[in-house]
């Protein structure tokens, strides 16, 4: 598996792997460090991050729990050189992307915001 940083050519697969429409992916890959996993030239999974001055915030990820495990590596790797906490957020019902979150080091701390009606779960990472 190759991870990479993403560029404005995958936004259509981004989309594809986000539920999201291109554009808005697009965008993510211009406003958020986005690193992508790729498997013989195919996406496999994704994970957008930015550093605000309390932790370093996960904004968007999804892909194959392998793909994804190993990405959410790139923003505690960040964070830890930073001296800083990682947090993200997981759909309640995204069993296999709670899973990933906890194989990768986070810890459940509390349910999250909701979002279209759905309800979130916070995850953190202490470094």
């Amino acid at each position: 598996m190759e991870v990479r940083d993403a560029v404005e050519a995958d936004a259509g697969r981004l989309a594809a792997l986000g539920d999201a429409p291109a554009e808005t992916m697009r965008n993510l890959v211009h406003d958020r460090t986005v690193r992508v996993a790729a498997e013989d030239d195919d996406l496999v999974g994704f994970v957008s991050f930015d550093a605000r001055r309390d932790a370093v915030h996960v904004t968007q990820f999804d892909g194959q729990p392998e793909a994804v495990e190993r990405l959410l590596d790139e923003p505690a790797r960040f964070a830890r050189s930073e001296g800083m906490a990682a947090e993200l957020l997981v759909e309640a019902s995204r069993e296999e992307l709670r899973r990933a979150a906890t194989d990768a080091g986070f810890r459940e701390v509390g349910p999250g915001p909701r979002f279209d009606g759905a309800p979130t779960v916070k995850f953190r990472l202490e470094t």
